[in-house]
């Protein structure tokens, strides 16, 4: 790779269809100094490769000049799409108002006759049209100004060519009105939307959770009131080579050394290690982890972006962000979508004509098959398929490389696991006991409890299983990652619980 490349992530707002990602494909491609350029209509970003030389503000104004809006991703900045906080009102109302519209014919099987007065429905098609219509017309302005299509434009002249109609024929025809079908195919598109949203949302939840394993806050042995001390700051103030305190039970909030201590940190989350790892003074962990047992003093080595969890968050956000083979054969398809319909809309109106059909007719065909192609799932299943595919495995532990991968693994036929454990539960069981002296479990079980080992959280479960009542202990001690020893209650007699090698040592 060149050394002077440079890849650059920018949030695409505004787009709505496959044609939208060509066009903003297209005008970043022409941008000097840029090598390639691919958007991704789920994540609404774009990946930009090129010259270290290219001026941010030439890739803006040419994502502007194509209609739509950009911004620069921050690095480690999670991929979540702007959400519309009033996509969900827009689609409740106008839904409400399309009901008395439908109300007759659906009615009318029923031997049902309502009839809703012309003014009402002039009212309630306009309101929809014109209100809850209008991120179409603003869409499909957009796109004629930078002499393209999209599907919104379908959207804007199926339903003005029907409402349009209806006006015409109140005036001037025979009253034969399709109010109805431009306010229904408003609402239905709307409510496709919003699932649409909905599903990018979800599907981005696995990047949102990996985020939020990090802790917001950390303890750091920094100088207060001209004294050493622990200070609570955020997670954003830390600095390489800051020493970080972690309580039993805590998440790790920084990749770095152990300098103090010993415990067992849970990594399963990260590394798919299902049992705690034992760790001393000079051993690695990674932010996101949990402390099981024993006071650690952490020295930060990598921080924000930097960190491992970080590194897992943008694979999968990468994951989701590329194509698939399938998805760049879309992408053309879409490219030559919209007028392609729009030219069988125009044939299927002259040749009702031609074929007798009066001009009313003619229209109402051409608006049929506008109105059919309009709510196309065509640029947008393809990488919704994938996003919400990959963040669902994710959530289940299992990072996907790229697009590509996802769309081969159709064929694999043997999956190798290279990890003891993996396939387990992630908890030890005691899966036999033997006793060799009266009451040795009982006694087990109380120094068991003076423990968090996962092998002695297992032998209390083993016990509570068995109905065994722990004896009264005092004095109990727990020495992490060896063992716990305590005395009987009321005697001298001392009882220690651990390891093979810790119960040598003891001899």
């Amino acid at each position: 790779m060149d050394a002077h490349t440079e890849f650059t992530t920018l949030q695409i707002d505004g787009m709505t269809c496959a044609s939208c990602v060509s066009r903003v494909e297209k005008a970043l491609s022409e941008v000097p100094g840029v090598r390639t350029a691919s958007v991704n209509l789920a994540t609404e970003r774009a990946q930009v490769e090129g010259d270290s030389s290219i001026e941010m503000r030439f890739l803006l104004e040419a994502v502007e000049g194509a209609g739509y809006s950009a911004r620069l991703v921050k690095g480690g900045e999670p991929s979540v799409p702007a959400r519309d906080s009033f996509l969900g009102v827009t689609v409740l109302g106008a839904a409400l108002l399309s009901v008395p519209l439908v109300a007759p014919m659906l009615m009318h099987p029923f031997g049902f006759r309502i009839e809703l007065p012309v003014p009402a429905q002039v009212a309630l098609a306009t309101v929809i049209q014109v209100v809850f219509g209008a991120r179409f017309y603003r869409s499909a302005y957009r796109a004629v100004r930078a002499r393209s299509g999209n599907m919104d434009l379908l959207v804007a002249l199926g339903t003005t060519a029907a409402y349009g109609l209806s006006l015409y024929e109140l005036s001037f025809g025979e009253g034969a009105v399709y109010f109805e079908s431009a306010a229904v195919v408003i609402t239905l598109v709307l409510f496709g939307k919003w699932l649409e949203a909905a599903a990018k949302m979800n599907a981005l939840g696995a990047i949102r959770a990996l985020s939020e394993l990090r802790p917001e806050t950390a303890r750091v042995y920094r100088s207060r009131e001209g004294k050493p001390d622990w200070v609570e700051m955020s997670i954003e103030d830390v600095a390489v080579g800051d020493r970080v305190a972690v309580r039993p039970g805590e998440r790790v909030p920084v990749d770095g050394v152990i300098r103090e201590g010993f415990g067992a940190v849970d990594e399963s989350l990260l590394t798919g290690e299902s049992l705690p790892v034992e760790k001393a003074v000079g051993s690695r962990v990674v932010g996101g982890s949990i402390n099981g047992e024993g006071f650690l003093v952490v020295e930060a080595t990598a921080i924000g972006s930097a960190t491992f969890l970080a590194g897992i968050a943008k694979r999968v956000e990468d994951a989701q962000a590329t194509k698939a083979p399938i998805q760049k054969l879309v992408d053309r398809v879409s490219a030559i979508f919209v007028p392609t319909v729009l030219g069988i809309a125009l044939l299927t109106a002259v040749l009702t004509v031609l074929f007798g059909g009066t001009t009313e007719i003619a229209i109402l065909h051409a608006v049929a098959v506008l109105v059919i192609a309009c709510p196309c799932a065509l640029g947008l299943a393809t990488p919704t398929a994938l996003l919400v595919g990959t963040g669902i495995a994710a959530r289940a532990g299992i990072l996907v490389k790229d697009a590509e991968a996802l769309e081969l693994a159709h064929g694999v036929r043997v999956v190798a696991f290279d990890k003891t454990g993996t396939l387990t539960e992630g908890r030890p069981t005691v899966s036999a006991y033997v006793e060799l002296q009266a009451g040795a479990l009982s006694k087990a079980v109380a120094l068991a409890y003076g423990s968090e080992h996962p092998l002695a959280k297992a032998v209390t479960e083993y016990a509570r299983d068995k109905f065994v009542e722990p004896i009264k202990l005092e004095g109990l001690h727990a020495v992490p990652g060896e063992g716990v020893y305590g005395r009987v209650t009321g005697t001298p007699e001392l009882w220690q619980f651990g390891s093979a090698r810790y119960l040598t040592d003891q001899g």
